[in-house]
């Protein structure tokens, strides 16, 4: 069988490496932006250096910023669904008439388990009394169940009005965002 590289130079190194040529540099890749001064671009100490005998050393940049950047996004509320606002708005409604009312119960059972209505009831009711009758009785009328119907009432017209003006809200928001562009939003990045 014949050799067909041709004639080869024989190792002289241990482990069968090429020996380096002398006189030859190291390489080193083409810049994208080469610089007139010969250095990176405009004439600046880059990262990078070459030393006397050839090997590069690399420095750190003294422009860096070890912060990360936060970044920014600049939004427009340009349109508010109305149907959307009307079923968020209804379900925020709801929730405050049930904390009314769970907030009216709980103050009742406080002020009566402090005495203030039969502190109260009885100087009404020896006020507006007379011989033949007892005068008002605030006890019964200011009793537990009264008080949940009257919050009751209260916190269902809550609901309608809270609704009805949010959606109407919305439309009015969506009229004025046509001539003027919205509400301008600036969000930013949690860190």
């Amino acid at each position: 069988m014949t050799d067909s590289r041709g004639q080869q130079a024989p190792y002289e190194t241990y482990g069968g490496e090429q020996p380096v040529q002398q006189g030859t540099q190291p390489y080193h890749p083409p810049q994208a932006y080469p610089s007139p001064q010969g250095g990176t671009q405009g004439g600046q100490q880059g990262p990078a250096q070459q030393t006397a005998a050839g090997a590069t050393v690399r420095r750190p940049r003294t422009g860096a910023s070890t912060q990360p950047r936060t970044r920014k996004a600049r939004l427009r509320v340009a349109k508010a669904d109305p149907w959307s606002v009307m079923k968020v708005s209804f379900l925020l409604s709801i929730a405050l008439g049930i904390c009314t009312i769970v907030a009216a119960a709980v103050l009742w059972m406080v002020m009566d388990a402090m005495g203030v209505f039969s502190t109260v009831g009885g100087t009404i009711s020896e006020a507006t009394g007379s011989n033949e009758s007892n005068g008002f009785d605030l006890q019964s009328f200011l009793s537990l169940p009264r008080v949940l119907v009257f919050t009751s009432v209260i916190a269902v017209i809550d609901v309608v009005l809270a609704t009805a003006l949010a959606t109407l809200g919305a439309f009015i928001y969506n009229l004025s965002a046509g001539f003027v562009g919205g509400v301008e939003l600036t969000l930013a990045e949690d860190e």
